[in-house]
């Protein structure tokens, strides 16, 4: 290993400051498209029974979940995308036959 030389170090450790973040408002901040795909995948494995949108719903709220910004805006949305995934899955999988498919 090379020896370490200081003087030939051209940083500065007196002019080196902290990094604070902006604090940024929660209107301000990016819209949570993967809570809002969840949404619209979990109304469509409800209304037209697609088994598919439903689990698709299921893995945007995973998504969404684990990238949550704002606790209490984000939180809605995804209990509501949830409650429309199982919702969904519940009807698919438990409920009546579609009518025109063959059991």
């Amino acid at each position: 290993m090379s020896s370490h030389n200081n003087s030939n170090d051209p940083r500065q450790p007196s002019a080196a400051k902290p990094y604070v973040s902006t604090a940024v408002a929660p209107e301000d901040l990016p819209v949570d498209y993967s809570g809002f795909i969840a949404v619209i995948f979990g109304l469509a494995g409800v209304m037209f029974r697609y088994k598919l949108c439903s689990w698709l719903a299921i893995i945007c709220c995973a998504q969404s979940l684990a990238n949550m910004r704002n606790m209490e805006t984000d939180l809605k949305q995804i209990s509501m995308a949830m409650m429309f995934a199982l919702m969904g899955l519940v009807t698919n999988y438990l409920g009546p036959a579609r009518p025109g498919t063959k059991s």
